[in-house]
């Protein structure tokens, strides 16, 4: 009874903005900036491929499509084989470091690709879109990471969710700027500078204001840090006790809940970035649209799905906190809101003529914009099942989704052989639309949301058991007394 008293005192005098709330911002730029790495060559190759497009002083390249698929999906050739050992190293060394190595180094390379196609054309880019990939594989296990020892179990699913609404922040400043870069002075090469030197700013930031845990932070107050910690040790552990460092392999991988869990990321990795690569291709070649106003277009289901996140928060934390619905209701509810709403719209947009270019990008706006409901569904599942290992988590449902992220560029570039042909996309978008379906169905039957038992220690185990035992006691024998 005093232990609940006590965590209730620490969390009245947490403060409502503190130090958690300046780490998640920069979590939500630092996933800006590496998005932007890996979305910029998606619009910046549609000037590369068509000078006419944007600025004419700058060399165009003849690729065909399966040539851009190849260029499109080389980030990701190398991206799924760094998750789990980038996972494992923010687990022993901190998500500090490896967010901070991550993005640094894809940074500079972004800065070197205009070079980079100059003197080895496509090839030499798909190597160093490779190692690209190979840098960013750490990033989101690092988030999860980071997330798991800074954000309390109440606030993961909006502090959590906003961090990750830095992804389609970074897509619609790319997708924004793009057009007016590639038609400026700078032309397309601006395109992959402006990425570059955003990512070595937010570095720079990071490393002095940045910390792993609430440990590492030298300014927290002492009032936060009992707030986290406090709420932390109900699900995690706190930063003085006993840290499992052992992975339960084994545990993970026949877990039922974690398969499902894998199933619905690799879904949602499939539709996000089949929709992320191919928008601007699709809207020249099937609407007609030149590259300023493709950019403007593209952009907008990005800015929907930044607006539509925040409406989803404030409604998940409004459901849960009056009680109308438990976290695991909430989870499957919005999973089910993100994944199953946009298959309409999707299949709608294959049948799309030229002059319905308005229309269409309702329908992606719809389409892309609720599918951010997702991120409160699947996307903070990890840290649910297990506190201690949500990083590791990550980074192996990541590693399987990324695989399906380098297969959607690829089946369209199969697929896809005449860019002009709407039939052809037609069949991209129900391929989308099923995996949507078929990832959401098995979330809702087998997903959950309980800390499952290989999350501890044995030792951490019998404690918990121990208390649990102690607080039963204790209030049997208040019930006996009244």
């Amino acid at each position: 009874m005093e232990n609940k008293e006590k965590y209730d005192h620490n969390k009245t005098k947490a403060p409502r903005i503190g130090t958690r709330h300046i780490q998640c911002l920069l979590i939500f730029f630092g996933l800006s900036a590496a998005l932007m790495q890996r979305v910029n060559l998606s619009v910046a190759i549609v000037a590369m491929m068509d000078k006419n497009s944007a600025n004419p002083d700058f060399e165009e390249y003849v690729w065909s499509e399966k040539t851009k698929s190849y260029v499109l999906s080389s980030f990701f050739w190398a991206y799924f084989t760094t998750q789990i050992p980038g996972s494992q190293l923010a687990h022993k060394y901190g998500g500090k470091i490896m967010l901070f190595c991550g993005i640094f180094f894809s940074g500079l390379l972004t800065l070197l690709t205009p070079l980079s196609v100059r003197i080895g054309d496509w090839k030499l880019l798909c190597a160093l879109r490779l190692c690209q990939g190979l840098f960013q594989g750490c990033v989101y296990s690092s988030i999860h990471t980071l997330l798991s020892k800074w954000v309390p179990p109440e606030e993961r699913g909006s502090l959590g969710t906003f961090c990750y609404t830095g992804i389609p922040f970074g897509s619609v400043l790319m997708l924004l700027c793009s057009g007016w870069i590639a038609s400026s002075s700078y032309g397309w090469p601006g395109i992959f500078y402006f990425s570059g030197m955003l990512s070595l700013i937010w570095c720079l930031a990071w490393f002095f204001f940045g910390a792993s845990s609430p440990s590492d932070c030298k300014w927290l107050s002492t009032a936060e840090k009992l707030f986290i910690e406090g709420a932390l040790v109900t699900s995690a552990q706190p930063e003085h006790a006993h840290t499992p460092t052992k992975t339960p392999w084994a545990k993970i991988l026949t877990s039922v809940p974690f398969w499902v869990l894998l199933v619905a990321q690799s879904a949602y990795a499939w539709g996000f970035w089949t929709l992320l690569t191919q928008i601007p291709s699709y809207m020249k070649s099937i609407l007609g649209q030149d590259i300023k106003s493709n950019a403007l277009k593209s952009s907008a289901p990005f800015l929907a799905n930044m607006f539509l996140t925040l409406v989803f928060c404030v409604l998940a934390n409004f459901l849960i906190k009056r009680g109308y619905t438990s976290v695991n209701a909430s989870r499957k509810l919005f999973n089910t809101i993100g994944f199953w709403v946009p298959i309409v719209p999707l299949i709608l947009l294959g049948y799309m003529r030229a002059d319905q270019s308005e229309l269409a990008v309702i329908m992606l706006v719809i389409a892309v914009g609720v599918n951010t409901a997702g991120s409160l569904g699947f996307l903070v599942n990890h840290i649910d099942l297990s506190p201690n290992f949500g990083g590791i988590l990550m980074g192996m449902a990541n590693c399987a989704a990324n695989i399906m992220s380098l297969l959607a560029p690829l089946s369209v570039g199969c697929i896809v052989t005449d860019a002009k042909n709407v039939h052809q996309w037609r069949v991209v978008f129900y391929i989308t639309g099923a995996m949507y379906f078929i990832g959401n169905l098995l979330f809702i039957f087998f997903g959950q949301t309980k800390i499952q038992p290989w999350n501890y220690p044995k030792r951490q185990l019998d404690e918990r058991y121990h208390i649990k035992f102690e607080t039963i006691k204790i209030e049997n024998e208040c019930q006996r007394n009244t």
